[in-house]
């Protein structure tokens, strides 16, 4: 009796091992996770449904996970004439079993970006948008280049409280980038990841170059933008006998426009990296990016859910829609 209870225990548990087993490789089967990171794909996508037979260009991403919204420069609503500020979100998947992509876009009308942009707007073109959050004061910022009482284009900002539930906080602004406006074209401001450092381009002599200012620490930064102008220094590292436009950094990479000689035909766009305090010399993108076309404004993006980081930028090459297109790649 006891061997026969005994017997039929093991039974028992076998079977039990067995079901387990197999529910186990039923799941596996079921959803095979094969990729634990995505990649963002290297071809270059035209963002189609965002994109108009116009000119669209110049844009700032506020990121999410999972989606991105952004504000961009277009003359769409002027039919080919003034630039103004239009907002748009964009997403993406990546399929973890089979490693396929999806990105999708649309125009947006979301609250805030709406208030953000309606306070931005000049009676004159609104260029290089871009925005950070600053830790020191506990402000976001928001950025624009536009046209002053003289004609020249002079950096601007706005300010607000961070954005939490439905009602959008109050915005202040737009008021002059006093520290750093030259009296020539001041333009496409951006910092690097720790706040150190503004750079921005102006073409006080002659060519457009890329300038550098420090910014001192513990100081918040409507304060520090709102002094006395004081001149800035030139990147000589970057710079060329060309044009050299747009920078933006991501850590220590930082991308920006130049129509160099050298290059693939008129702006192509270039990235340098920083290394022993300095910026190294620009390397171009090369033919996967650049064509003979106009390549502008180039932005990075960063996802910790993917392994590689995304390039969004805007060009004027055949296939578009019309006029400057924006694009999206992974780099």
């Amino acid at each position: 009796m006891k061997k026969s209870v005994y017997r039929l225990s093991i039974a028992i548990v076998l079977c039990i091992i067995l079901i387990s087993i197999s529910l186990t490789d039923c799941k596996k089967d079921d959803n095979p996770i094969k990729y634990t990171r995505g990649t963002f794909p290297d071809s270059v996508r035209n963002l189609s449904d965002i994109n108009s037979s116009y000119d669209d260009y110049n844009l700032n991403i506020l990121q999410f996970e999972g989606y991105l919204s952004i504000i961009f420069s277009s003359n769409r609503g002027s039919s080919g004439g003034q630039f103004d500020l239009e907002q748009a979100v964009i997403s993406y998947k990546f399929g973890q079993t089979d490693g396929s992509f999806t990105l999708e876009t649309s125009m947006t009308n979301d609250a805030f970006l709406t208030k953000l942009i309606n306070k931005a707007k000049t009676s004159g073109n609104d260029f290089g948008p871009y925005s950070l959050f600053s830790p020191i004061d506990g402000f976001d910022y928001f950025f624009i280049s536009s046209a002053n009482a003289e004609g020249n284009l002079d950096l601007y900002y706005l300010k607000n409280q961070p954005v939490f539930g439905s009602t959008p906080p109050d915005i202040d602004g737009p008021f002059p980038v006093k520290l750093l406006n030259t009296g020539n074209d001041d333009a496409y401001i951006c910092f690097d990841t720790n706040l150190d450092s503004a750079y921005f381009i102006t073409n006080q002599e002659g060519n457009f170059d890329i300038y550098m200012h420090q910014t001192p620490a513990e100081q918040d930064l409507s304060s520090w933008l709102n002094q006395d102008y004081e001149a800035s220094t030139k990147v000589d590292s970057l710079n060329s006998s060309g044009d050299d436009k747009c920078p933006f950094i991501f850590k220590n990479l930082m991308v920006f426009a130049s129509n160099r000689p050298g290059g693939m035909g008129g702006f192509d766009l270039y990235y340098s990296i920083f290394r022993n305090g300095k910026w190294n010399s620009p390397v171009n993108f090369g033919p996967d990016i650049n064509t003979p076309s106009d390549e502008y404004r180039p932005v990075l993006g960063y996802d910790q859910n993917f392994t590689n980081l995304f390039l969004m930028f805007s060009s004027d090459r055949a296939g578009g829609k019309g006029g400057f297109d924006l694009y999206f790649t992974g780099i």
